[in-house]
């Protein structure tokens, strides 16, 4: 913790105020199980959705075989509603000009798996690849344009898509120039993603951005994307077929691109607003755009990035729906009161079993006090370094996990000092009960750890949302515990044994004999060395 400065631990929604919804996935025709790569797509993209408005600490995370689980603080229900509950939109769009934008180090972070740009050719011509469709560098400046009032556009999405002929006519306004010339990766676009409007974007490394024209094509008029090695080849492809509707839209497309240049002879593939691939059409390969449906993209991809894209186009055609299953909210004062309750919750535990200990064991209470202080400063150590190591959030049920720990912990003290006590009251001497009654408690007090960490794990597997808090420091205090007593509160013990206060069982130490229930014979008298050497 000194290391790295971080002396608290991090803090679920639920104590620091937030909003935390549950989505079930469903295929959009409503039957048939959910596919878990698009269920990952799906909450791969919904992060991007959430990083996207600046907020920190937000955790998107898949739970079971058809549910998404968002958690982000200090945004309003209906705005994440909005934002995450949408399906994925795949399109197609014509490319009008593509330049660099670096964007500040601040606002600036490349996706992992951005997919390179490359050529596209038909599934006919599997040997031939076009050339990458890399920003074109010596491209000619656009003219210095005169300020224009903004014309309002669209905000509510179109269903309609454009004709390809009126897609493939489209033609930059001024407006659209002087946007797409003040437009930074970073900002907010200044034109909305709808199919038969002109989409100013950026690329998913937020480092070259775009003006593409309407929709020409749609992602549920995809009907397979896969990515291989072609036979007889080295390099990776992504193959794309499409339906018949779509193909005939794709041929008329092609058609039209192949005759225009780099960079207006590409197409953007554009997923959530965000170009994911803009290849080129081979004018040398396909004259006469690609017929038949099927097309090869081609160009520097690594096995992994072609795959990416070819993940990225099968979620497209296969877009899932998304119902809100959950929702809570919690405001940061609300958040507040229930991390103190949680507080003095568990110190009311701590005191109630300390209170026990003293009434009971009197002076023997400082191995219970002692234990549970060790114990309590490393479960909090292993909070604060596990939400800087892998992003744990204690919340609610995970105090009430703690809570609950503060009784195992104490089970174990009452198995091991009951056991020395009925070694004593059997007739061995103090010493002996203390490594005797280890011997015999120490399974028992294993066994009974090793059912509350069973318990918990079967819990952490089958619970949704923050129930796995509850079970997880429910887990991690009960293997604490097991290390404490071998470790600790045994060797204490044993110590304290070989003292005269204890070791002599005097008063108050919780070692007496009557306190103990054991009674010295009437004449009875301790042995003594020389008595001892004389066979007495």
């Amino acid at each position: 913790m000194a290391i790295n400065n971080i002396w608290t631990p991090k803090l679920g929604l639920d104590l620091r105020g937030g909003t935390t919804i549950t989505l079930t996935a469903a295929n959009v025709s409503g039957s048939g199980a959910v596919d878990k790569t698009s269920l990952e797509l799906a909450r791969t993209i919904i992060q991007q959705r959430v990083d996207s408005i600046g907020v920190g600490e937000s955790q998107v995370t898949t739970s079971g075989d058809t549910q998404i689980i968002v958690a982000v603080p200090n945004v309003a229900p209906d705005k994440l509603n909005e934002m995450v509950g949408q399906t994925a939109q795949l399109y197609f769009r014509p490319v009008n000009t593509i330049a660099a934008s670096p964007v500040p180090a601040a606002t600036a972070s490349p996706s992992a798996g951005a997919t390179p740009a490359a050529g596209a050719t038909p599934t006919s011509d599997a040997t031939a690849s076009g050339p990458s469709a890399s920003p074109t560098p010596n491209r000619r400046p656009l003219p210095m344009l005169p300020t224009l009032p903004p014309t309002p556009r669209p905000t509510v999405a179109a269903d309609k898509q454009p004709t390809t002929a009126e897609a493939m006519a489209w033609t930059p306004t001024p407006q659209d120039q002087a946007e797409f010339e003040a437009y930074k990766c970073g900002d907010p676009s200044p034109t909305p993603d709808i199919t038969d409007q002109p989409l100013i974007t950026c690329d998913r490394a937020g480092q070259t951005k775009f003006l593409l024209g309407p929709v020409i094509l749609k992602g549920s008029q995809l009907t397979s994307a896969s990515a291989g090695i072609p036979q007889g080849q080295v390099a990776p492809i992504v193959a794309l077929q499409f339906n018949a509707e779509g193909a005939t839209i794709f041929e008329q497309a092609t058609k039209a691109l192949v005759a225009k240049t780099s960079p207006q002879n590409a197409f953007a593939i554009v997923l959530d607003s965000k170009v994911i691939s803009y290849p080129e059409i081979n004018p040398l390969k396909t004259p006469n755009g690609i017929a038949g449906g099927g097309a090869e993209i081609s160009g520097s991809f690594t096995m992994a990035s072609a795959q990416d894209l070819a993940n990225v186009l099968k979620y497209g055609a296969l877009p899932l729906s998304f119902v809100l299953s959950e929702q809570n909210t919690v405001s940061p004062t609300l958040g507040g009161e229930q991390l103190h309750a949680g507080i003095i919750a568990g110190l009311i535990g701590l005191a109630l079993v300390v209170i026990y200990s003293l009434i009971y064991y009197r002076a023997l209470a400082v191995v219970v006090v002692a234990s549970l202080a060790l114990a309590a400063a490393i479960t909090y150590a292993f909070m604060v370094l596990l939400g800087q190591a892998m992003g744990f959030a204690l919340n609610l049920p995970g105090i009430a996990g703690a809570i609950v720990a503060i009784g195992v912990t104490a089970d174990s003290f009452i198995i091991y000092f009951e056991r020395i006590r009925d070694e004593v009251r059997d007739g061995r001497t103090l010493r002996t009960s203390i490594e005797t009654g280890w011997l015999g408690s120490r399974k028992t007090i294993v066994i009974a750890d090793a059912v509350s960490v069973l318990a918990a794990v079967v819990l952490f597997v089958l619970a949704m949302g923050a129930v796995k808090g509850f079970a997880f420091t429910l887990g991690l205090t009960t293997l604490i515990d097991v290390a404490i007593v071998f470790f600790f509160t045994k060797p204490l013990v044993t110590l304290l044994g070989r003292t005269k206060y204890f070791g002599e069982g005097r008063r108050f130490s919780g070692f007496e004999p009557d306190h103990m229930g054991a009674r010295r014979r009437p004449g009875l008298r301790p042995r003594t060395p020389a008595a001892a050497g004389k066979g007495a």
